[in-house]
């Protein structure tokens, strides 16, 4: 069977909406490398979207599902429950940012993470309201679909969104948006939209993923912790794309030294296993019933042990660090190139191994150039590399590599990006 002819029974027998970036069909993965059923061989520079920190198919991980999957693979965690879930939520609890007691849930997807912070901080507060950022992604539910700030391909032609969401500015230095202009956008919406008293959570991405990865200010961080503690709102951190030792810290909200009160959790969690969770403050995580949370698969015994194996992972081979030591060495790499090409690399930008260049037209900021970035993605994969794109105007180009990605594969990715853009330029 060959990518092409898997790609055409693909186009017969699945709806276009659920798209695939590169007709590349993957026959097996190791670390940071792919192979396709045509026998080709491709870098990796997405991770699944973030998903696979610990690289594909590391040991670790296999063997531990390996383990469980000959003890069982499902009773569900609401009906007869397992000591690996309360295992993870007991180190899940201990890693999440700030001094306070924490509980957790399970869930399935980020998105189900999201729709359940929401839940919890309205039973806290007993408040409707939610404040999302401009450039936010959030998930493709109805409810998360009006929380996220991207209109295209996400939200166009699906509402209406669900009432009493709102959005503010998320401040971003190389488009000028200053922390000042974001806050006291965020006090004009209390102002003339929806009054504090009536604001349940701020719900943000400390770094956006979908948007563009630009970093959230510590400063604006704060900030938004002491607007939250000012009117009595939660603080809902998303660390689902910038989690699990991605930016350098466990977590990305570690940076600003603010405590959120709840947390979303998902994708780097478990090496690709099905697998989500919501943190939060014990208390506030209380707030909901028996009964209130939960779903069918929330809790995968499956997804508990790789998750339990990630963390392992993550700590003895000190992927914190490494993370810090990709970003270092491939920002390295796309500032050289940002030199010979000024008038198509606006920015190059980083957060640990959360990675990030912005094509633009004669140099300008404001003249954003989606054109050149689909078409290096594509050049890019057809020398063998895979790169992801974002951005609200699509113009981004997002490097996620693995956390175990050795230093001469980080140099050939490059070597690859660096023949592609010449070749397009």
């Amino acid at each position: 069977m060959s990518n092409q002819s898997l790609h055409e029974r693909r186009a017969a027998a699945m709806a276009q909406g659920q798209g695939a970036l590169h007709p590349v069909y993957v026959s097996r993965a190791r670390n940071a490398e792919i192979w396709d059923v045509d026998g080709n061989r491709l870098i990796d520079l997405g991770a699944g979207i973030a998903v696979n920190n610990t690289g594909h198919n590391h040991p670790r991980i296999q063997a531990a599902v390996q383990a469980q999957v000959e003890q069982f693979s499902h009773t569900c965690l609401m009906v007869t429950p397992y000591e690996s879930a309360v295992d993870l939520a007991e180190k899940l609890n201990g890693i999440a940012p700030g001094p306070s007691p924490k509980k957790s849930i399970f869930v399935t997807t980020g998105a189900e993470a999201v729709e359940n912070c929401v839940k919890i901080a309205r039973s806290h507060t007993g408040r409707p309201g939610v404040i999302a950022f401009k450039g936010g992604f959030h998930g493709r539910t109805n409810l998360t679909m009006g929380l996220t700030g991207k209109v295209k391909p996400y939200k166009a032609g699906f509402g209406p969104f669900p009432a009493d969401i709102f959005h503010a500015p998320y401040p971003n230095a190389y488009h000028g948006v200053t922390v000042e202009e974001s806050l006291a956008a965020l006090d004009d919406l209390f102002l003339c939209d929806i009054e504090p008293d009536r604001v349940a959570a701020i719900i943000i991405e400390p770094v956006q993923g979908e948007g563009g990865f630009y970093a959230a200010p510590a400063d604006f961080m704060q900030a938004l912790r002491k607007h939250c503690d000012d009117h009595g709102i939660l603080l809902i951190a998303d660390e689902i794309q910038t989690g699990f030792a991605r930016t350098g810290r466990m977590f990305a909200t570690e940076y600003a030294g603010v405590e959120p009160d709840l947390m979303t959790m998902a994708k780097g969690i478990a090496g690709g296993f099905p697998i989500a969770a919501v943190v939060g403050k014990a208390e506030i995580m209380d707030s909901p019933g028996p009964g209130g949370l939960g779903g069918t698969y929330g809790g995968s015994p499956i997804g508990c042990a790789a998750a339990l194996a990630v963390l392992e992972v993550i700590q003895e081979e000190n992927l914190c660090q490494r993370a810090l030591e990709i970003g270092d060495r491939m920002t390295a790499r796309l500032r050289q190139l940002q030199e010979r090409f000024p008038s198509r690399i606006g920015d190059v930008r980083n957060l640990g191994a959360m990675i990030a260049m912005e094509l633009v037209v004669d140099g300008d900021v404001n003249r954003p150039d989606p054109e050149l970035t689909r078409a290096l993605i594509s050049e890019a994969a057809a020398n063998g590399l895979i790169l992801l794109s974002c951005g609200i105007r699509g113009n981004v180009v997002r490097f996620l590599p693995a956390l175990t990605i050795p230093d001469e594969l980080i140099d050939e990715s490059m070597d690859i990006l660096d023949r592609s853009l010449a070749a397009l330029s």
